[in-house]
């Protein structure tokens, strides 16, 4: 496999190193969390010469010894030096039972810089502030952009080229193993598969396999379409046999906490307030969409419309979607004191699309700026007050914010 350098989540680990929060890093499976790990403390050790990296990978069957907590936590202890840096990695901890037991102990005692990664089935977003009752910070990583994809093969092909090929092929790097693409996203269907009966169906206990199948094809398909657990258990009760909005609202949650969707929250232009009503969801890979459902009902337009919610997650964004009267705006994109006002669209070669398309960024008074990315395959211009992105370009930090 290809090296290639996640900048932006170990600068967010640097951020964070030697602070006394437990650091855990999350994210869907197959994401890159341990290889993340690994880099980070192989870049910690080389570059600190009063290094005391302690590494403990619990599937390596060397290590079979420590799958008790009593044993990890003498182990850990064992290993700690006075007036060093003491760092502790430990890759899927939820090997270990009680593992939460071990780690609070050494946290408790001080000394060690914690670092940790783990099977969602385990160590599910909701699970850590029980785990570790607020003493962790966590490190969310997603599959590749479009940028690490590139990364990965070269970076030397026709960008418009290698950028077709990524919203097919997504950004989970060990399908690329994989040259038929057949292979490729059978590979990508055993990992969704996975997520769905070991990390949500065991773990919690879910009585109807069938039904969050078939709500989390519903959600790949619908995928940036406002919906709700209410009307999506109409749909499913109508097509595939009973269900109602409490267990659809909650298979939701789950599919959330393992990272296959992410959520977007609306919020109010006008009145400047956050709606509970009627939000997206975005699936976290496109391969994944591809490898599940295929071509059937593609809309490039939503498509593109949740890799854009995705690059803004990775640049450190809030996103939310725009409501301005009856009108939609994509996305409102916070960070910090900063504002932006964002339409996606996949084609605005015609000046009906674009007008459009500019329509309900035009109707914002506020000064902010006002985006449209959409595939122009161009450079960046100014239209009525609005700057105008190439999708493929803008993901890979060639133009705009």
């Amino acid at each position: 496999m290809a090296w290639v350098d996640r900048k932006v989540y170990m600068d967010r680990l640097g951020a964070l190193e030697g602070t006394r929060d437990i650091k855990v890093i999350t994210g869907m499976r197959r994401s890159g969390k341990s290889e993340l790990m690994k880099a980070f403390a192989a870049a910690t050790a080389h570059e600190d010469a009063n290094s005391n990296n302690v590494y403990i990978d619990l599937l390596d069957l060397d290590n079979e010894p420590l799958l008790e907590y009593h044993a990890l936590h003498r182990e850990i202890s064992g290993r700690h030096k006075e007036g060093a840096h003491n760092r502790l990695f430990i890759d899927e901890v939820q090997l270990c039972d009680g593992f939460e037991k071990a780690v609070n102990s050494i946290h408790a005692r001080g000394g060690w810089d914690i670092y940790l990664t783990g099977s969602n089935a385990f160590l599910l977003s909701s699970d850590l502030a029980t785990l570790f009752t607020g003493r962790h910070r966590e490190v969310h990583i997603l599959p590749f952009s479009f940028g690490e994809y590139r990364e990965y093969f070269g970076g030397q092909g026709p960008i418009d080229d290698d950028f077709d090929d990524f919203v097919r092929r997504g950004g989970l790097a060990g399908s690329y193993d994989y040259a038929d693409p057949s292979e490729s996203y059978g590979y990508i269907r055993d990992v969704y598969k996975t997520i769905l009966t070991r990390d949500l169906v065991q773990k919690f206990s879910l009585p109807d396999t069938r039904v969050l199948e078939r709500l989390a094809e519903y959600m790949m398909d619908s995928s940036g379409n406002p919906n709700s657990a209410n009307n999506i258990a109409n749909v499913l009760d109508a097509n595939e046999g009973q269900t109602n909005h409490v267990t659809i609202g909650r298979y939701m949650s789950h599919l959330r906490d393992a990272f296959v969707f992410y959520e977007a929250r609306r919020y109010d232009i006008r009145g400047k307030k956050y709606l509970t009503t009627q939000a997206k969801h975005y699936v976290s890979d496109t391969g994944m969409r591809y490898a599940v459902l295929g071509t059937r009902n593609m809309d490039w337009g939503r498509m593109y419309e949740g890799m854009v919610f995705l690059e803004l997650m990775r640049r450190g964004y809030e996103t939310y979607v725009g409501k301005l009267y009856k009108k939609e705006i994509d996305f409102v994109a916070k960070r910090g004191s900063e504002l932006v006002y964002i339409q996606v669209s996949d084609d605005i070669s015609t000046e009906s699309t674009l007008e459009r398309e500019l329509s309900p960024l035009l109707s914002i008074k506020e000064a902010y700026p006002k985006i449209l990315i959409a595939r122009t395959r161009h450079e960046p211009y100014t239209q009525k007050g609005v700057l105008v992105f190439d999708l493929a370009r803008w993901l890979l930090g060639m133009q705009g914010l």
